[in-house]
Formats: structure tokens, sequence, C-alpha cells
């Protein structure tokens, strides 16, 4: 019985969060890795894009609740997340117009591009806390639990529960969803080869007459929608503050580098990869080492390496490690 009560506490407080994060990593990642993959740069204002869009969505959900409409146990915000993924789009096309446009025209090096995707970044930022302001925002409504600790305690007689939140139940499977989408668009429509041919070998791509504008467009389009739904995943599963969106931008990228920078399957990996790493290590064991370990070894301690406080530090440090020693990632994506 201990043995299921030590099962049920990791599932409980690292298994089930850390699929939910590990597939808003993903998410996250698989929009890096495209950006990378086809124009050739690291988009530092990813991560404030995503906060845009979860801005706008949920100012979106805030208008359908004003008019009463929800989306009864499921959150209202997934009936406004296509007005958010719209804002975006049009914000990300625009800013690809006024700015990135130009230093394309000119051949500019990445690092150049890298360099102002940082001074968007900020822009970005500024904009997104002018409109919604810095205070933390809550906005998951409808059933805040598929099955709570006591029904599960219930149900099963153990004196451990576990616990799964509604919101992340959507995330894993929007994820798929959105992951299956993505591939199948890139395999199997004339669009996506063209952005894959694109990325493999521009001039020859060029040469076969793809129109390098409608991919750049297309490319943004998929990550704007990419990015709001990884930002409303994230802040329906925790809660959203502008500068927790900044913050994320580290474990996205370390996501997108372990996994392969460029690949789209080490972008999906590379999330759960940091995510559990983030978890795992950041988890006080006492309870699990309590179920398994005899009473005279009991730890009296927490048993946590790092405070939750330095969760950022986990993604930095194997960041680090995987660039000093396999800078092309697991799935041998572009070195860095």
């Amino acid at each position: 019985m201990d043995i299921l009560n030590a099962l049920v506490a990791l599932a409980n407080f690292v298994i089930v969060p850390g699929l939910a994060y590990g597939a808003q990593l993903a998410i996250g990642a698989l929009g890096v890795t495209l950006i990378y993959g086809i124009l050739r740069f690291s988009n530092f204002a990813h991560g404030d894009t995503m906060a845009f869009g979860t801005a706008m969505t949920i100012i979106g959900t805030n208008a359908l609740l004003a008019i009463g409409i929800t989306f009864g146990p499921l959150p209202t915000a997934l009936l406004a997340l296509p007005f958010g993924i719209a804002a975006t789009i049009g914000l990300v096309l625009a800013t690809d117009w006024l700015v990135y446009k130009f230093y394309r025209d000119q051949k500019a090096k990445p690092v150049i591009l890298v360099i102002v995707s940082m001074g968007v970044m900020f822009v970005m930022n500024g904009i997104v806390r002018f409109i919604i302001g810095v205070d933390d925002i809550r906005f998951a409504d409808g059933e805040r639990f598929i099955i709570t600790a006591r029904e599960f305690r219930d149900m099963t007689g153990l004196s451990e529960g576990l616990a799964i939140r509604t919101t992340q139940v959507i995330t894993v499977v929007v994820a798929i969803i959105a992951v299956a989408l993505l591939f199948w668009f890139l395999n199997k429509t004339r669009t996506g080869k063209s952005m894959r041919a694109f990325s493999d070998n521009e001039d020859l791509a060029l040469l076969s007459g793809i129109n390098p504008d409608w991919v750049v467009k297309v490319t943004w389009m998929i990550v704007a929608a990419l990015a709001t739904t990884a930002g409303v995943l994230y802040g329906l599963d925790k809660s959203f503050k502008a500068f927790t969106y900044f913050q994320l931008l580290l474990p996205i990228f370390a996501a997108a580098i372990v996994g392969g920078l460029g690949n789209p399957i080490g972008a999906i990996a590379g999330g759960f990869v940091i995510a559990f790493s983030e978890v795992t290590i950041t988890y006080a064991w006492k309870k699990v080492l309590t179920y398994l370990m005899p009473e005279s070894l009991e730890p009296d301690g927490l048993v946590q390496l790092l405070s939750t406080d330095y969760k950022f530090a986990v993604s930095f440090a194997i960041l680090i490690i995987v660039l000093l020693f396999k800078p092309t990632g697991l799935f041998k994506g572009q070195s860095v």
C-alpha cells in the first residue's frame, strides 16, 4: 500500500504537472524552431508574442462573459482563443512588414536579426503591459477539477489523493491536436512542403518557383497560432502576468535547443525534457521517500535539491551543458 501511495504522490506532484508544463513548452518551442528553421534567426520576442496573444484572449474572454456566453464546464478562454490568434497574427505580420522585411531585403546576418528581435521584444512587452496591466490575472472558469484528491481517496482507499485539474487535461489534449495539425500541414499540404523546401535549401526553393514572401507570411501565421495557444494554456494552468512570459523565454529556448534547433520533433521532446527536469529537481521528495523507506531511515528535511524559485536555473544549466557538449541537440538540429 505504501508503494501505491508513493506512486500517487509522484503522479500528483511530478508526473501530471510535468506533462502539462511539458506540453506548454513543446508548443512554445515549436514556434521558436519554425522561425529558426525557416527565417534563419532566433526570435527573442517569442515570449512576448505569447503574452500578447494571451492578453487578447483574456480580453475576448471577458467580453464573452460580459454578454453571458460561457463554454459550460470548459474555460471560456477556449472560445476566445481564435480571437487571440487572429490579433496575434495581425501583430506579427505588421511587425514583419515594418521591421524584419527591411533586414531580410538587406541580407542582414542572423545575429543582426536576433538583436532586432530583442528590440521588438521590449516594444511588445510594453504594449502588453499598457493594454492589460502588470497584475496577476486568473481567467480560468468552468469546472476546476476532473477529479479531486478527496474523491480519489474515497474511490481507492489510499491515504494519498490525486487531483487532476481540468486545465491540465485540456493542455495535453490541445497540444496533441496542435502538433498533429502542424505535422499534417507540413507533410501533406503544398504550402507546408514549400516551407520545408525553403528551410532545407532556400536557393533551390526559389529556383523551383516557391514564393518566399508567402512562405514567410504563412510561417508567421503558424508561429502566432502556436505562441497564442501555448500562452493561453500556460495562463489557464497557472495565471497570466506579462513578466512571467518574458521569463518563460529561457525554458522555451532551452527546449528548442536541447531537442535540436530547427527540428520540430526535437522541440517537442525538448519541451518534456526541460519540464520534467525543472519539476523533479525542485520537488521536495520527503513524502515519496517516507512511503518507500523504513521508518528508521525516513528523511527529516524536505529532500529538495533546489527551491522552486530557482526552476529557471535548471533550464539555464541544461542549456549550457547542451551548448557545450552537443550543440545540435538530441535530434540533430542545426548547431547554435
